[in-house]
């Protein structure tokens, strides 16, 4: 099963910050953005984000955990700075740290389908599968259309039959 879900993070990108989908249609994991309460242009956050995104898309999360965490720092209204942390730590598998993280993102932004899909496959990765689908249903509720979510449930479907 461990090396399963290892195989299944290979997949994984990161949805950037423009692009509102998911260009290889088989993300199942999105880090990517939300939108900020206020412009990060011009603003060293949003550059450390944007180093941590591409870190996170090479599948170089140790790096990606390091610019998102200084971003978050410099910054602690950017929640995509927070989201693409929390998705990080998961990736390293500092559970725990990633819940902090989920946790200020959602005081932040509240819970919205992206941070709600994250928050599952987060528990996904652990092995927790009950509050994996409570928190995939609840994303799936708020948006139906978003992508990642509709493949985390099919993803979680496929583990709990193998």
């Amino acid at each position: 099963m461990q090396s399963f879900l290892k195989a299944i993070s290979v997949s994984i990108i990161l949805v950037l910050p423009l692009s509102g989908c998911n260009t290889s249609g088989s993300s199942t994991y999105a880090p990517g953005s939300l939108s900020d309460t206020v412009s990060l242009k011009g603003d060293k956050s949003k550059r450390l984000q944007v180093l941590g995104q591409e870190h996170f898309s090479e599948q170089n999360y140790g790096l990606a955990e390091k610019h998102f965490r200084k971003a978050v720092e410099i910054r602690s209204d950017n929640a995509t700075a927070w989201l693409g942390l929390a998705a990080s730590l998961d990736q390293l598998g500092r559970f725990e740290t990633a819940d902090r993280a989920y946790a200020h993102l959602t005081d932040l932004k509240g819970s919205n389908s992206r941070v709600l899909n994250n928050m599952g496959y987060s528990y996904l990765l652990r092995g927790d599968y009950q509050k994996a689908r409570r928190y995939l249903n609840k994303a799936q509720t708020l948006d139906p259309s978003l992508e990642e979510v509709q493949g985390n449930i099919h993803l979680l479907e496929k583990v709990i039959s193998s």
